[in-house]
C-alpha cells in the first residue's frame, strides 16, 4: 500500500503501484461499456418501435444480479479477485467481439441482444464483487473515500465525457464500431488487472464443511444486521427501480418525447457525465461537511426534484440540466454507499457483503425497466421520469431513521 497527502492534509491513494493500474483499468473498460450502453438503445430503437421491447434489453442487463448475485460475492471472497477480474474481461471480450461481428453482418436482432445483455451481467456478477473486495487491499483504509471517488470520477469522465459524445460519429462509420471498441478495451483492462502484483488476500480460515450457500446466507444475515447498511440498501433498492425506469426508456424520452432525435440524446447523457465529474471532485468535501449518510439523504433529495423536471418540462435545455445535477449527486451518494460498505464489512466478508447489497438493490432495476417501457407505452415518454421521481421520494423517506 502506498499513499500520498492531499494539501489540506488528508490522505490520498498514491496513482503509482496498484491503484494507479486499477484505475486505468476500471477507466478504459469504462469507456468501452459507455459506446456500448449508449449505442444499443439506438440499435434496439432501430429494431423495433415497441417501448416494451427496448426497455426488455435493460431489464436483461440486470436480471442475472437477481440470479447470480449472491453466488458471485462468496465466489469473490473465495477466490484471488485479481486473477478472477481479468479471466472475466478476457471473456467479455470475446463476447463482445462476436457481438460486433454480427452486427456488422446484419444478424443482431432483439433476441441477441437480449442474450448478449444478460451474458455479460452475468459475468459482472463476479467481476464487481471482485473489484470492490480488491479495493481496500490496494490502499490505506483512511484512503477510501478519496479512492472510490478518483475511480468514479475517472469513469464518468472516460465514460460520458469522452465515449458517449463519440457514438453518434462512431455509428458513421459503422454499425459495428461501438461493440468492437468495447471489445478492445476488455482486453487492454484484463491485461492490465493481470499485471497487478497483488497476490490473494489474506481471509480468515473457513469452518470445516462450509459451503456456497452456508456463506451467501451469511452474507444477507451479516447486511441485515447492520442498520445503517440496511437502510442504505433499501433507500438504493428503491432508487434503482426508479433508474430502472428512467434509463431503460431515456432514449424515447429523448427523441420522442422533446423530438431532440439521435444529438439530443447523446447531450443529456453527456450531460449526466459532467454532472457525475463534477460530483467525484466534491464527494468527499459534502461528506466531510454532513457525514456520510446526511451526504446520501441530500443527494437524493435534490435528485427527486431533477427527476419532476424531467417528466413535467419537455424541454431539452432543461431536461441537459437536469440530468447534470442528477448525475452530480448520483456520484456523491454512491462514494459515499461503497466506502461505507467497505468501511463496515468485517474482514473477509467484502464480497459477500457487497454482493447482498448490489442484488437487494440492484433486484429492483429488471422491474423499473418494466415499469418505465409500460408507462411509457400506456402514458406518454415523459411518465417514467415521474415514476422515477416517485420511487426516489419513498428512497429518502426510508433514510430518514438514520438521520439523528
Amino acid at each position: 500500500m502506498t499513499m500520498t497527502a492531499t494539501a489540506g492534509g488528508k490522505a490520498a491513494p498514491a496513482w503509482r503501484g496498484g491503484f494507479g493500474r486499477l484505475w486505468t483499468a476500471a477507466v478504459v473498460s469504462r469507456f468501452g461499456d459507455s459506446l456500448r450502453t449508449a449505442a444499443m438503445p439506438l440499435l434496439a430503437a432501430s429494431l423495433t418501435d415497441d417501448p416494451l421491447l427496448i426497455a426488455s434489453v435493460t431489464a436483461c442487463g440486470h436480471l442475472p444480479w437477481l440470479l447470480f448475485g449472491l453466488l458471485g460475492g462468496a465466489v469473490a471472497d473465495r477466490v484471488d479477485q485479481r486473477r478472477a477480474m481479468w479471466a472475466v474481461d478476457l471473456v467479455r471480450g470475446a463476447l463482445m467481439a462476436g457481438f460486433a461481428v454480427a452486427v456488422a453482418l446484419g444478424h443482431a436482432g432483439i433476441a441477441l441482444l437480449l442474450v448478449l445483455a444478460f451474458a455479460l451481467t452475468t459475468l459482472q456478477t463476479l467481476f464487481g464483487n471482485a473489484a470492490t473486495a480488491l479495493l481496500p487491499s490496494l490502499v490505506p483504509a483512511d484512503t477510501l473515500a478519496g479512492a472510490n471517488a478518483r475511480l468514479m470520477t475517472g469513469q464518468q469522465l472516460a465514460g460520458g465525457l469522452l465515449a458517449a459524445p463519440l457514438v453518434p460519429a462512431l455509428l458513421l462509420a459503422g454499425p459495428a464500431v461501438p461493440y468492437a471498441a468495447d471489445a478492445a478495451t476488455y482486453v487492454l483492462a484484463a491485461l492490465l488487472i493481470a499485471s497487478l502484483r497483488a497476490g490473494a488476500p489474506e481471509r480468515p480460515p473457513r469452518p470445516a464443511g462450509s459451503t456456497l450457500r452456508a456463506e451467501m446466507a451469511e452474507g444477507l444475515a451479516v447486511l441485515r444486521a447492520d442498520r445503517s447498511l440496511r437502510w442504505l440498501c433499501t433507500a438504493t433498492t428503491l432508487c434503482n427501480i426508479g433508474m430502472g425506469a428512467l434509463i431503460a426508456t431515456l432514449v424515447v424520452l429523448v427523441t420522442d418525447g422533446l423530438h431532440a432525435g439521435n444529438t439530443g440524446y447523446a447531450a443529456t447523457i453527456t450531460a449526466f457525465a459532467v454532472g457525475g465529474v463534477a460530483g467525484g471532485f466534491l464527494a468527499r468535501r459534502i461528506a466531510e461537511r454532513t457525514g456520510r449518510v446526511r451526504a446520501v439523504f441530500l443527494a437524493g433529495t435534490v435528485q427527486t426534484g431533477c427527476l419532476g423536471l424531467l417528466g413535467t418540462v419537455p424541454v431539452l435545455a432543461v431536461s441537459i440540466g437536469a440530468m447534470a445535477v442528477f448525475g452530480f449527486m448520483g456520484t456523491v451518494w454512491n462514494v459515499q454507499q461503497t466506502t461505507l460498505m467497505q468501511e463496515r464489512a468485517p474482514e473477509g466478508m467484502l464480497g459477500r457483503i457487497a454482493a447482498a447489497f448490489r442484488t437487494l438493490a440492484v433486484a429492483g432495476a429488471p422491474l423499473g425497466a418494466v415499469l418505465g417501457g409500460a408507462a411509457a407505452a400506456g402514458w406518454g415518454p415523459l411518465t417514467p421520469a415521474l415514476l422515477a421521481a416517485a420511487l426516489f421520494a419513498l428512497a429518502v423517506a426510508s433514510l430518514a431513521p438514520l438521520i439523528n
